[in-house]
């Protein structure tokens, strides 16, 4: 299927190189290729997993005449970044270079270093609502149902059987324990970060206590840290922190984490939470991607434990409060007296079943799966 970012990835190479990161599985290499068999002129797909592949990378011998170069999983060949500078910096002037990859490439993102102003960085996330909707016609509440069953991951969204999504589930989070995992830690470890993954899974949408959780897992809780920074570099999960002005406090506050795959989520509103998570997530990086905007995804928490689960800022300024309900219409008073506090943001009552759209005062109460299915991307 074709992905919402694919004309926007087009634009951006004919100006600069291209960088792809997201979660394994998510549909990067399906996209470069897709983006390679449209390409005008010809291009060339190389992957360094394949060692035909690889030894074209490493003496340099494509096709000169290619006009598109998708280089896919370099991140694992040996110096690659400065490798990387030469070849695009003796680039035919009319030769574009696309980048895929996942944790460290995505990692490398953040820090740019000698390949600064050369890229443009794009994230692509599992399958949304608008996505599903545009390429399949679906209406919006087919697709978040699609998406709540399945996850959004295109092999087990895209399977003709919820079993078949099922089992790919349990291959996909063994082998990156098994494989990725093993890259960042220890092997005498694992047991250990299977049974947080699996503590993560029943703690969707509350915050996190890293030091009760590792007083049951028996480790230290910078232990416990550094297994979350791995989950988190792997795409497997991410982490929404609480809003506040003073930034350093924020990053004490207890974190929320949510996980890339919503069908490792157990419980209906835990699901359609994290699916919300997901879908504001992908919202802000198109945008940041796509327009260079700073913008955060966070949740508000006040000392007497009130809550909203989301609040979407721009330069560290709130201006949409969003709260998620299965079924329950009543406006909670704390989102309402943000409400007041900020009058210039929006307020949204996210409901997964609701008859009809409502606005109360402040407060717009709409239906989940449209509103979701009206995100960026």
């Amino acid at each position: 299927m074709k992905r919402n970012i694919t004309p926007f990835i087009q634009s951006d190479l004919a100006r600069k190189m291209v960088f792809l990161s997201g979660p394994r599985q998510a549909g990067k290499t399906t996209l470069a290729k897709s983006l390679a068999s449209d390409w005008q002129g010809s291009a060339q797909v190389l992957n360094w997993d394949v060692v035909a592949d690889r030894r074209v990378i490493l003496e340099q011998s494509w096709q000169p005449s290619s006009g598109l170069l998708v280089f896919d999983e370099l991140h694992k060949m040996t110096h690659w970044k400065a490798w990387l500078k030469g070849v695009y910096d003796g680039r035919l002037a009319d030769q574009s270079l696309l980048v895929t990859g996942s944790a460290r490439l995505d990692t490398f993102r953040q820090t740019g270093e000698s390949l600064a102003g050369r890229y443009f960085a794009w994230r692509l996330h599992p399958i949304t609502v608008v996505e599903w909707v545009t390429m399949s016609g679906a209406t919006a509440e087919e697709a978040l149902s699609r998406l709540l069953e399945r996850g959004g991951f295109p092999e087990p969204f895209l399977a003709e059987r919820p079993v078949e999504a099922e089992r790919w589930r349990r291959q996909y989070l063994e082998g990156m324990i098994r494989d990725d995992i093993l890259e960042f830690s220890r092997i005498g470890e694992i047991r250990a970060m299977r049974t947080f993954i699996e503590m993560l899974r029943v703690r969707v949408g509350s915050p996190l206590s890293l030091a009760s959780m590792a007083r049951d897992l028996q480790i230290s809780p910078t232990t416990l840290g550094s297994y979350l920074g791995i989950l988190e570099a792997l795409h497997i999960v991410f982490i929404v922190r609480p809003f506040h002005h003073n930034i350093a406090r924020a990053l004490l506050k207890e974190p929320k984490v949510y996980f890339f795959d919503t069908g490792l989520v157990e419980g209906e509103g835990a699901r359609f939470e994290n699916a919300s998570a997901t879908l504001l997530l992908r919202h802000v990086h198109f945008l940041q991607d796509s327009e260079g905007r700073d913008m955060t995804l966070s949740y508000i928490r006040d000392k007497e434990g009130r809550e909203i689960d989301f609040v979407l800022c721009e330069r560290s300024n709130p201006f949409h409060f969003i709260e998620c309900k299965l079924s329950d219409l009543t406006v909670p008073p704390y989102l309402l007296a943000t409400a007041t506090r900020f009058p210039s943001a929006k307020n949204t009552l996210l409901v997964r079943y609701l008859r009809q759209p409502e606005q109360r005062g402040p407060i717009a109460i709409e239906r989940a799966a449209d509103w979701l299915a009206s995100l960026a991307a």
